[in-house]
């Protein structure tokens, strides 16, 4: 259940449906829809370090605590608490406009979101 790792996206399912519901702008759909992000993520223990890096030097860094509420960021900079449990295998949070899961499968780093009835899957490729 290591997380500690370098991932960059390799697929998305249901990307554009799923920013839809969160009322994003067309050009900001089409802006992210190939967009090659990198996820870097230091677990140590119960402790996590967060990062995405987005094309064009947009980065979003999240650390947190399993169990404790911690201070967070959203993929637009919104700024909220949340608590980040753990489920099975699987990192749990609550976003402020949807529910997200992040597991280890393969080797692979798999982030599902869901809104309005909406999934949306990313799966992305540890590199390092």
């Amino acid at each position: 259940m290591a997380f500690t790792g370098k991932y960059e996206v390799t697929s998305q399912e249901n990307y554009e449906d799923f920013m839809k519901v969160l009322k994003y702008s067309a050009d900001v759909i089409e802006k992210g829809r190939n967009a090659k992000v990198i996820t870097d993520v230091t677990q140590n223990g119960n402790y996590f370090t967060w990062i995405q890096i987005y094309p064009g030097g947009k980065t979003m860094k999240n650390t947190f605590a399993i169990g404790q509420e911690s201070d967070m960021e959203t993929m637009d900079g919104k700024k909220f608490k949340a608590i980040v449990k753990m489920e099975g295998n699987a990192l749990v949070c609550d976003f402020p406009n949807y529910h997200h899961t992040s597991e280890i499968s393969g080797g692979n780093l798999i982030e599902t979101s869901t809104c309005g009835g909406v999934v949306y899957k990313r799966i992305s490729k540890k590199t390092a």
